[in-house]
This record gives structure tokens, C-alpha cells and sequence, in this order.
């Protein structure tokens, strides 16, 4: 089987992102108004599907019909001691490894710097 070059892996994860986006229910998380916390709103966030969407990739605890594209979400402090480093991978993920099929939220503004902060937040306490 012949392999595809990284650039078309990248296309195909943002184009199966999208696809899932466009599924999803509409409405959001009640969860991210201004009385939540940082990582209530981070929560809310990682599980909309028209935001940060980690479910359709990642098993994370709570979570409604994950997916297993991604590692689950578990032992985060342990995975990433340095929370700089933990944000950078959910900013770009193709930084650290270019092959990555997470895509890069940071880079192609699909979340802002602000829910980036608060999804590390909720991230880091699982």
C-alpha cells in the first residue's frame, strides 16, 4: 500500500475535523459563561463539538462517545510536567511532530488563545 505524504494526512484529519463539526447538534456548553472557572470553561470547550471537539479524537474522562484516533487523556501532569509544553501541543501539534493528525488549533485559529489557556486548564487537571 503506498503511503500518503504528511501534508495530505494533515488535509484529510482538518477535512474529517470539519466533517464532524458540521455534524454536530447545534447549541454549546452551558458551562463557559462568565460565572465558570477556567477549567469549567476548558471542559465545557474540549467537549463541544463545534469548538475544541478532543472527544472526536480522545477518551477523556466524562465524555459522551469519544474517539480513538488519540491517546486517552489521562495522567496529564505526568505526560506534560511543563504546562508551556502541554499548551504548545494543543497550539500546533505538528511542531513537535510533523506527522501529527491532531490538528493544529492554535495555528489555524480554530480556537482562541483564551479557550487554548482554559482547555490546558481542565486538561491539566486530568
Amino acid at each position: 500500500m503506498r503511503k500518503l505524504p504528511s501534508i495530505l494526512k494533515t488535509a484529510s484529519s482538518m477535512l474529517a475535523l470539519a466533517g464532524s463539526l458540521a455534524l454536530s447538534p447545534a447549541g454549546s456548553v452551558a458551562a463557559e459563561g462568565e460565572g465558570a472557572s477556567a477549567v469549567e470553561q476548558g471542559k465545557a470547550i474540549s467537549f463541544d463539538r463545534k469548538k475544541g471537539n478532543c472527544l472526536a479524537c480522545h477518551q477523556i474522562e466524562g465524555g459522551d462517545l469519544p474517539g480513538n484516533i488519540g491517546p486517552p487523556l489521562v495522567a496529564m501532569k505526568a505526560r506534560f510536567p511543563d504546562k508551556a509544553k502541554l499548551r504548545a501541543q494543543i497550539w500546533d501539534a505538528t511542531k513537535a511532530n510533523p506527522n501529527s493528525m491532531m490538528p493544529p488549533f492554535g495555528r489555524m485559529q480554530v480556537l482562541s488563545e483564551g479557550e487554548i489557556d482554559k482547555i490546558v486548564e481542565f486538561i491539566y487537571t486530568l
